[in-house]
């Protein structure tokens, strides 16, 4: 029913240790845009709430394999380096930092997808730097880069209910069919590399 439902069972897909591909995809690394879906590696959190980010990387169609030298999966597709890291959500700007870098890619044209307490459930929203919103996987990002000002596509997943622990809901399991907020989502990366964040938020925030 869900395309990232499918993906949890690829082999591999969800491991922090993958096994690395025969090719080497950063020896010809190049790319315009860096998209980076946020979430934690392993099957354990593969459909929880805080992996919603790698829920639209699949919806993206991305092809993600190992990157010799960094601790990432990096797909390139039309001048899009898509990626997600392989250490754990608080750390991702150890894998974010050295791709930026080492694609000479500008905060500007780094996109972020990630979930959001603050958005209700099937919300989706995109800005341009901001607050992190005690997220950790933006601190860590900020921090890799030195700057706020990157792109965001913001997943919304909603509060926890009174009485749950904010730390238990974003690693609790997705139970609604949330199969048109990714695929929003993902409209939302195109928008942001086809045309402006102008568009993209005029379009997104119209549809939810």
């Amino acid at each position: 029913m869900f395309k990232f439902i499918r993906s949890l069972f690829r082999t591999g897909s969800n491991s922090p240790t993958a096994a690395a591909s025969p090719e080497d995809p950063t020896a010809d690394l190049a790319a315009d845009w860096l998209v980076v879906g946020l979430g934690n590696p392993g099957d354990k959190y593969a459909a929880t709430r805080h992996n919603v980010g790698y829920m639209v990387l699949d919806e993206l169609g991305a092809q993600l394999q190992p990157a010799r030298g960094f601790k990432a999966l990096v797909d390139v597709q039309n001048n899009t380096a898509y990626a997600r890291s392989t250490t754990y959500m608080n750390t991702s700007g150890e894998a974010v930092g050295p791709l930026a870098t080492k694609l000479g890619i500008p905060p500007e044209r780094i996109i972020v997808i990630h979930d959001e307490l603050d958005l209700p459930a099937g919300k989706v929203r995109v800005k341009l730097g901001g607050n992190e919103n005690g997220h950790n996987g933006l601190k860590s990002i900020t921090e890799a880069l030195g700057t706020r000002d990157y792109l965001r596509v913001r997943v919304g997943i909603g509060r926890p209910p009174q009485g749950t622990a904010v730390t238990d809901w974003v690693l609790g399991p997705v139970e609604e069919d949330i199969e048109a907020q990714l695929q929003l989502a993902a409209e939302a990366v195109h928008l942001l590399i086809d045309d402006s964040l102008q568009a993209a938020q005029n379009t997104i925030h119209a549809k939810s």
